[in-house]
This record gives structure tokens, C-alpha cells and sequence, in this order.
């Protein structure tokens, strides 16, 4: 397990196209690298969900866990924009509309998710360049 206080942990579902995409994008905007990956259905992500009380099956598609603290649904969307190069940073600022608002634009999208973009039968393999970004 990453004990680097330095990095946060994004868990994301290993098996969803639009999730594997926003890793790639994510990486990519990583300049100070800050992030590390796990797939939801990876033994790391699966100890980390248990050991902080996390039901998947509430939140199935992607968990920033900074610290001690750990977010979900859009709180976890934006607060990983937050970080990224370029202009990505300025959507911090729709953590200003009430949260109910932002989960229920961002539940719409993940239920309709595989629908949209589709599954894959297993958890993506990153490539060996990459492959210390994934715990």
C-alpha cells in the first residue's frame, strides 16, 4: 500500500471506459504528480473502500482519497481538477452549488455510463511507463 502522504489515491471502476479514460486524462494533467490509481475491483482498492467504511455499492465510479479524508461522486471529481495543469483547476469553483445539485448531474452520468461508453470484461493493464502510477 502507497503510504506517501504526498500522493492521493484516486479508485476508480477498472471495468468502465469513461472511467479508464478520466485516469488517462488525469494522468496527463498530472504534472506535479500527485495522483496514484487503483481499480475499485483490485485487492488495494477493495482494502481501501473496507478500511474506510466506503460502500461501493453507493459510490461505484470514483473515490480521491487524500489522507484520512476521502471523497466521492463530484466532491471527488472537482477536488481532482483542482490539481491538474492547465485550466482544469477553475471547475473547483462548482463545489459552490449545493452537493445534492452537483451528485445528481454526476449520478445521471455514472448509472448511464457503460450505456454511453461502454465496459470492459477486465480492469485495464497499464502500460510499463505507467505502471508506477497504479498501487
Amino acid at each position: 500500500m502507497n503510504n506517501n502522504p504526498k500522493h492521493k489515491i484516486i479508485l476508480f471502476d477498472g471495468v468502465c471506459n469513461l472511467c479508464n479514460s478520466s485516469v488517462i486524462f488525469a494522468i496527463k494533467r498530472d504534472k506535479n504528480d500527485v495522483f496514484r490509481f487503483a481499480a475499485l475491483q483490485s485487492e488495494i482498492g477493495e482494502e481501501l473502500t473496507s478500511k474506510l467504511n466506503i460502500d461501493t455499492s453507493k459510490t461505484d465510479s470514483i473515490i480521491l482519497i487524500d489522507g484520512d479524508a476521502h471523497y466521492e461522486k463530484s466532491s471527488a471529481a472537482l477536488c481532482i481538477a483542482k490539481h491538474l495543469s492547465g485550466g482544469w483547476p477553475l471547475l473547483y469553483a462548482f463545489i459552490i452549488i449545493p452537493k445534492f445539485i452537483r451528485d445528481s448531474v454526476y449520478n445521471f452520468i455514472a448509472k448511464n455510463r457503460y450505456k454511453w461508453y461502454g465496459k470492459k470484461e477486465s480492469c485495464m493493464i497499464p502500460t510499463p511507463e505507467l505502471q508506477a502510477k497504479f498501487l
